[in-house]
Order: structure tokens, then C-alpha cells, then sequence
């Protein structure tokens, strides 16, 4: 049984294979991110789905690709860990970059973004994946990601520099006390992820002019910290973008594309998908 993975910081997404290429089982768990959470709250979120607790000695391969698996300490603690608990496991631990070229453009080369609760930008040349600038995660970057939007959301909100009618509406839809903010910015795990699920406000208000602002304030500071250290690469090939603030905001990114001189080529909102089908056609390859 092949066990393919893909997580943020979010949520992660598991699908288990046949040898032939037959889907077996498809779970979902919370994030899996080993730069921010501690072994034990991996394997606590491993132990969420009951699917993966019951093949656990069934499974013989694992493709695992995540945030936070880009430095090499938070990579070997996961890949140990994973090789533990899922004992019959060969194990390869690959940054979430690998599964969003892999999901974008397959064997294909391409400048792939990712846009979903972090940020990161790559190329491919088809064969190796390079990256120009190491992630310093929500702290230090991340532009244009989920968690991004919503610290300026929430910015923006106390400083009052929203719209009084979003105002109103935001405070309706997300708990905005000073207490409760600052507990789980500084005492809950996973403050990225409490940032991103406030992007969802974005979503729902995607025709408001504050909004439209917002998500191309973000994306152009994007554009010329990450897409433009491949000057060279974005003048012969597009760029793709995966994740789901890449789907909702692709209307934007098109027009920020546009001001940036770079062609938008595929936009993924889930990379799971096309993560399988590569590995599908690889079956009886080395990946």
C-alpha cells in the first residue's frame, strides 16, 4: 500500500494506493507542520484518523510532502517519526514545493507558487526543483499567504482602517477581543494557521473594494520578493500557483501578473490530486 501526502499547516490530506494505482482510502487530519508542532502533537495528529491507525502495518511507501519540511532538523524528525509509527514504510519526506510543482506541472518546467496558508515560490526544469530564497515562515514572510491576509485583516480592523461595514461584519464573524487574539497568537500551537482561518473573509467578500485592494497589496509584494528572483526563468515559461488563496484570489493574480510582466499559467486549489496522478504514472519508478 502507498501512502500519499500533502499538508500545510492547516490541514493534510492522505491518500492510501494500491500497487495497480486503485485509491484505497482518503482521510484527512490537521496539519502536519514538524517546524512548529512537537513530535507528540505529530503523532497525535497522525492518530486522528482512524483509516490510518487501522493499515498502519499495511502500508509499505510513504510520499509525504509538507510545510515546514524544507530545513533538514524539522525533515529527519518527521521522516523518524512516520518510519516509527508506519514500521513497514520506506519513508521520503519532501518540502510542500515538491508537491506543488509535481501538482502544477508534472515532469514539466515552470515557476510554481504556492498561496495557501504560508507562501513560497520555486522553479523546475523539469528534473530538479531550486529555490531562490530559504522561508523565514509567518513571522519574517509569507506574503500573500492565508495567514498573511489575515494579520492584516486583523490590523486593519483595530486600527480602523476597514470599511466600518466589514468592521461590523467581522467582528459578527470572528471573535475579536484582545485576550482572546493574543491567547492563541502566544499560548496556542499553530498561530499561522489561526491567522489563515480568518482569510476566509476574503473569500466571501470578494467584490468589495477594500478587499480587491487588500489581496493585490499583497500579491504584488509577492511578485517582487519571491516570482522576481526568477527574472530570467518567468521570461520563457508561466507562472502556476496552487492553493486555495490562489483560487479565489486568480482574478487578482492575473492582474498583478499583468503589472509584474509574467504570464499566469495553471491555477490548482488543491495540489492532492494532481500529487496522485504523478505518482500514479510513477508507480515502479523511483519518485
Amino acid at each position: 500500500m502507498i501512502l500519499i501526502t500533502d499538508s500545510g499547516s492547516t490541514k493534510c490530506d492522505w491518500i492510501a494506493l494500491s500497487q495497480d494505482g486503485e485509491q484505497l482510502f482518503k482521510t484527512r487530519t490537521r496539519g502536519m507542520n514538524p517546524a512548529i508542532l512537537t513530535v507528540v502533537e505529530l503523532q497525535e495528529r497522525i492518530e486522528e484518523s482512524q483509516d490510518l491507525i487501522n493499515n498502519r502495518d499495511a502500508i509499505t511507501q510513504i510520499y509525504f510532502y509538507g510545510a515546514g519540511c524544507g530545513t533538514e532538523k524539522p525533515r529527519m524528525a518527521l521522516n523518524a517519526l512516520l518510519s516509527s509509527y508506519f514500521s513497514n514504510a520506506n519513508v521520503v519526506v519532501k518540502e510542500d514545493t515538491a508537491a506543488a510543482v509535481y501538482a502544477a506541472v508534472g515532469d514539466e518546467p515552470g515557476v510554481v507558487c504556492i498561496l495557501g496558508t504560508g507562501s513560497n515560490c520555486c522553479y523546475s526544469d523539469g528534473k530538479q526543483v531550486y529555490q531562490k530564497v530559504t522561508s523565514l515562515g509567518y513571522t519574517l514572510m509569507d506574503e500573500a499567504s492565508g495567514n498573511w491576509y489575515g494579520k492584516e485583516l486583523i490590523r486593519d480592523f483595530y486600527f480602523k482602517n476597514m470599511p466600518e461595514n466589514l468592521r461590523d461584519e467581522f467582528s459578527k464573524s470572528y471573535n475579536m477581543s484582545d485576550d482572546h487574539i493574543k491567547y492563541n497568537l502566544y499560548k496556542q500551537p499553530n498561530p499561522n494557521a489561526y491567522l489563515a482561518s480568518h482569510a476566509e473573509f476574503i473569500f466571501q467578500h470578494l467584490d468589495e473594494r477594500y478587499i480587491k485592494k487588500l489581496l493585490r497589496r499583497g500579491l504584488r509584494k509577492f511578485s517582487r520578493n519571491m516570482i522576481l528572483q526568477f527574472h530570467e526563468e518567468i521570461k520563457s515559461h508561466q507562472v502556476h500557483f496552487v492553493g486555495s488563496i490562489s483560487h479565489f484570489a486568480a482574478k487578482r493574480i492575473k492582474q498583478v501578473a499583468d503589472e509584474f510582466d509574467y504570464e499566469v499559467g495553471n491555477i490548482v486549489r488543491r495540489p492532492i490530486e494532481g500529487l496522485v496522478e504523478y505518482h500514479r504514472k510513477k508507480l515502479g519508478n523511483p519518485a
